[in-house]
């Protein structure tokens, strides 16, 4: 049996015209997290959604458990739990009637659709309000519920579109932390994000995209090592200092770039320039370790996105 849970070759998907995702090339593997990082209007959620079946392609081919999307979208939905971008629970209904009602989608029988939502709602301690209805809940108790409703059908495949933004760090964390434990039940999780932590935390392998085109692709490590290498200088070199950092670095030899008053160094030689600093006379610096956040800058650049 194929290890690959979806394979997409030239996935383009057009709007009157305007090529959102533009002839794409992945793969997913079994038991692995997939992520697909990009800014808003990348092309991200789209991908998804032609995963999902719920928006047809426009070119390409897209299979998922060796099947074609196009050809079998219902025996792939069968197998698969979704945690969409937005939060849809029904508002009428209580915590766990969600999770039951739900299940009925799937001809799953009264009985085992309520001993299936109980456990679910341990698994993602949500027990002691399963009788409240969803406008008490806090942000991060919807999103918990929303990815035990993706459960209810025992997925092979949960996709999960920005499953934490707008969260605090105790519930992102909660929610990370059951992930991982559903990965290394043998789930397969693909998600997006612009969360660069997020990404770093859960995923195996993962690609950037910006403009429906996919930059580059990698592991969180080997892109690291790949675009920005081991650590950052940050020199702060205010608006009349440019100038003179500029000319100092034509001295030495370090990958930089700039954005507005700020001068960006990096370099898998943090002693080196340590001891080059006294060239920077009167500007500040941070030097730090490189994150998956400088990756992503530096490929679909700094500029504000609206």
């Amino acid at each position: 049996m194929s290890d690959i849970i979806i394979q997409a070759s030239g996935l383009c998907k057009d709007y009157s015209g305007f090529p959102a995702v533009n002839g794409i090339d992945f793969v997913v593997k079994k038991a692995e997290c997939f992520g697909i990082l990009g800014p808003n209007g990348a092309g991200k959620t789209t991908t998804m959604n032609m995963v999902q079946g719920r928006s047809p392609l426009s070119g390409g081919e897209l299979r998922v458990f060796g099947m074609d999307i196009l050809e079998k979208p219902r025996r792939i939905k069968a197998r698969m739990g979704v945690v969409p971008q937005e939060n849809n629970l029904d508002p009428d209904l209580s915590v766990i009637e969600n999770l039951r009602v739900y299940a009925r989608y799937f001809d799953i029988p009264k009985k085992a659709a309520l001993g299936k939502a109980e456990n679910l709602l341990d698994f993602i301690s949500l027990m002691d309000k399963k009788n409240e209805k969803i406008t008490n809940l806090s942000g991060g108790m919807k999103r918990r519920l929303m990815v035990a409703r993706a459960l209810v059908n025992d997925p092979e495949l949960i996709i999960l579109d920005e499953p934490t933004t707008g969260l605090d760090p105790q519930a992102r964390h909660l929610i990370w932390q059951k992930l991982r434990g559903l990965k290394k039940t043998g789930r397969t999780l693909a998600l997006t994000t612009h969360n660069m932590e997020e990404a770093a935390q859960l995923c195996d392998r993962l690609v950037i995209m910006d403009n429906g085109k996919i930059l580059d692709e990698g592991s969180p490590g080997e892109l690291l090592k790949r675009h920005v290498r081991g650590s950052v200088f940050e020199f702060n070199t205010g608006t009349e200092g440019t100038d003179d950092v500029l000319s100092c670095l034509k001295t030495i030899d370090h990958e930089f770039e700039t954005s507005g008053d700020t001068v960006f160094i990096y370099t898998n030689e943090a002693e080196a320039v340590l001891k080059q600093t006294s060239c920077f006379t009167g500007v500040g610096f941070v030097h730090r370790q490189a994150t998956l956040e400088d990756v992503f800058l530096k490929l679909t650049g700094r500029e504000l996105r609206e």
